[in-house]
């Protein structure tokens, strides 16, 4: 603790008006006759997915590519894209939603699980819904108060909401038909920021809050009736209760008692990914990292902690366990496994394989048989310092010293991963699969004093139930930022192309047949590449960084291409790398657009803070209060720019003079601000005052 203190503030500082647009007049409620998305089943997503037409469900088939065999846009006129149409989604955080497009409707989220839905046409809203989650709670989040999209069935909408209630919605109407609450533990900081599936009649849906000390399971729900049908435990439970199943009693074994995993809930939660195969009848999630994220504090004598880090295929009709594939042993790095999964037919040897690809955080590239879970091959896409690559057997090939808690290491990847939540596609016709690849620097110590739910000054966000048993940035991290798109070849497990990008966190990918790759990037734009070699056909500008990966359809034999543009996410919060923002926005393009762009405006930030009076011997106290209240959402005073949310060393000197009235019950709770009302004393609030104030200074040109 005395190391990190002492070295806090240097670390700390290593740490690398909206537009006019105004809310589209709402179209004419759709006639009932029209039953929008009606015809969407699983006898209908299979048949899209031979020529897709429409973009049904989020990773548009059940396979999910992100493959359009749409050609009509291709390398020869893709220059000729335009604008059509613009839509203000009317949100300030992150956009992460892929836009379904059914019948000539589009069904997109913003944050706060906010649903529209659009006239593709026109552009015009037809029906938008709010679930009214509790803005104060966005800080039982990680990651942002995000949504990644929703599920059509029958003429319905599935979303689930930030606060875990997973809600059907008539498509046509936008009114809620039922809602049923997903969670399993409300004292806990359990979330839902993943798009559901539907696979055989059954909505499924998963997740978040491995962060805070929760156990991880996946629900499946009658799509028509909302009753739940069956529910899959990722982890174990309390040795002393009986277990739920067999594949738990297995599970257990793999963890140490001693570590009381059942209390800090173990992790694993199924936050993002899930495909499906109808003719093997099996589905697939990957599941996330170990809460706390220390595998020392979490199972001291070691094992595998299944099934954390892992691909685990499930029946769709039972949720009964089928096999699992474990990519991370022993996760102690943050190295989720819920990373968007591809199921692809690939010739490997010679021989046709129906396989898994799969690029999850921990930086290896991996090609597993989805017929029984059996290793095939695995290769590191970005550079690593945590293992040197995979046995025969499929298990890491450990460098000792990445596990060594006991002095500060910089993790490569980190905790934010060599790939995240941003969607990559796969194309047959290169054979090729479209990655966005980043490195985060992140300097990771474990904390040997640490105890569930305890909060303490330094110990990051533990004053907002954050218990990951790690110092971050304990020293300053020597790695470098880095932002890519990798063009992948499976087969020979290598980089075909690649393109550098000026930042990390860029957006997620779309590939077509007409031999295309779209995708957003962290500095506000959405480009066009030729899928074959990467050259770059065709860019706009979208005003503030695109984060979502796009979608493409065919309306009245247009095809139009599509994406969702919200800056946010866990790194965006404090992080960006443009100076202008705007409202979360929809954009729609095609050959022969004319529409003009929404104006941008440039991002506010007043100068340096100066001149907030403050006791100087409260700095170091502030520092620590800092770290454990507001470091993430915030990041460091005036050393990070700001992300969504504004950093305290650029503010106007009066929002830091007067800051208690901001923490306690102040107006930006219906934002997401936290209420720290029994949190922090008068004080602590100075304390953080002073840690502001003295950073700025200590920074500011001589």
């Amino acid at each position: 603790m005395r190391l990190f203190a002492s070295a806090a503030l240097a670390a700390l500082v290593a740490w690398a008006g909206w537009a006019s647009a105004q809310t589209p007049p709402a179209a004419p409620s759709a006639p009932p006759a029209a039953r929008p998305a009606a015809k969407v089943d699983g006898a209908f997503i299979r048949a899209n997915a031979r020529a897709t037409p429409e973009w049904p469900s989020v990773g548009l088939d059940y396979a999910e590519t992100r493959y359009s065999r749409l050609d009509q846009l291709n390398t020869g006129n893709v220059g000729q894209l335009g604008l059509v149409w613009s839509y203000n989604l009317e949100s300030t955080r992150g956009v992460e939603a892929t836009p379904l497009v059914v019948d000539g409707v589009m069904y997109v989220t913003a944050s706060w699980s906010v649903v529209h839905a659009i006239d593709v046409r026109t552009g015009q809203r037809l029906w938008s819904f709010d679930p009214q989650v509790d803005r104060a709670k966005g800080f039982r989040g990680c990651c942002d108060v995000v949504n990644r999209g929703v599920a059509l069935w029958k003429g319905k909408v599935y979303v689930g909401a930030f606060d875990g209630r997973l809600i059907a919605l008539d498509a046509a109407t936008g009114n809620k038909l039922w809602e049923k609450d997903t969670l399993i533990d409300h004292a806990r900081s359990y979330t839902i920021t993943g798009a559901p599936r539907v696979f055989k009649g059954k909505v499924i849906i998963g997740n978040g809050g491995a962060e805070y000390g929760v156990r991880g399971y996946i629900t499946a729900y009658d799509a028509e009736t909302g009753d739940q049908k069956w529910r899959w435990f990722t982890v174990p439970g309390d040795p002393s209760k009986p277990f739920e199943d067999e594949a738990q009693a297995r599970a257990a074994k793999t963890w140490d008692p001693a570590g009381k995993w059942w209390e800090s809930g173990g992790g694993g939660t199924v936050w993002d990914t899930m495909a499906f195969d109808p003719e093997l009848n099996t589905m697939y999630i990957g599941t996330g990292n170990g809460s706390p994220w220390s595998h020392a504090k979490r199972s001291p004598a070691g094992g595998d902690n299944l099934y954390l880090a892992s691909i685990v295929a499930l029946d769709p009709d039972t949720g009964k366990y089928k096999w699992h594939y474990q990519e991370t042993p022993g996760d102690n790095w943050d190295y989720t496994s819920t990373q968007p999964m591809i199921l692809a037919d690939i010739q490997l040897d010679g021989k046709p394989r129906k396989v898994i690809l799969h690029a999850p955080k921990n930086g290896f590239f991996f090609v597993i048989d989805r017929t029984n879970g059996q290793f095939i091959s695995a290769r590191n896409f970005v550079e690593v310092n945590w293992a040197t690559g995979y046995d025969k057997k499929g298990r890491p090939i450990e460098v000792a010293s990445a596990r060594d808690g006991s002095k500060p290491n910089d993790a490569i990847p980190g905790p934010f991963g060599a790939h995240n939540w941003h969607p990559m596609s796969f194309n047959p016709k290169t054979g090729l699969v479209y990655l966005p690849a980043q490195h985060v620097p992140l300097n990771l110590l474990d904390d040997k004093d640490w105890k569930f739910n305890e909060n303490a000054p330094l110990r990051p966000h533990s004053d907002l139930g954050w218990n990951t048993a790690k110092f971050v940035n304990a020293e300053p991290p020597k790695s470098k930022p880095m932002g890519r798109l990798v063009a992948w070849d499976p087969v020979r497990q290598k980089e075909a192309w690649g393109v550098e990008h000026v930042s990390p966190w860029n957006g997620g990918t779309l590939t077509t047949a007409g031999n295309l790759v779209f995708q957003g990037t962290a500095d506000g734009r959405l480009v066009a590449y030729d899928a074959r070699n990467g050259k770059k056909l065709w860019e706009t500008p979208t005003g503030t960084g695109v984060v979502a990966a796009p979608s493409t359809y065919m309306v009245d034999g247009k095809q139009y291409v599509s994406v969702a543009v919200g800056w946010g996410g866990v790194y965006g919060l404090a992080q960006r790398a443009t100076e202008r923002q705007g409202p979360g926005t929809v954009y729609t393009f095609a050959v022969g657009g004319t529409e003009k762009m929404p104006e941008f405006v440039q991002y506010r930030m007043d100068k340096l803070l100066q001149g907030v009076k403050y006791d100087p011997a409260k700095v170091q106290a502030g520092t620590g209060l800092y770290v454990s209240n507001c470091v993430f959402c915030h990041g460091v005073p005036g050393v990070d720019r700001g992300g969504n949310i504004p950093n305290l060393g650029y503010l106007g000197a009066p929002y830091i003079e007067n800051l208690d009235k901001f923490v306690f019950k102040g107006p930006a709770m219906s934002r997401g601000m936290p209420d720290f009302t029994g949190k922090l004393s008068m004080e602590d609030v100075e304390a953080i005052k002073a840690f502001i104030q003295g950073t700025a200074d200590a920074i500011r040109p001589k």
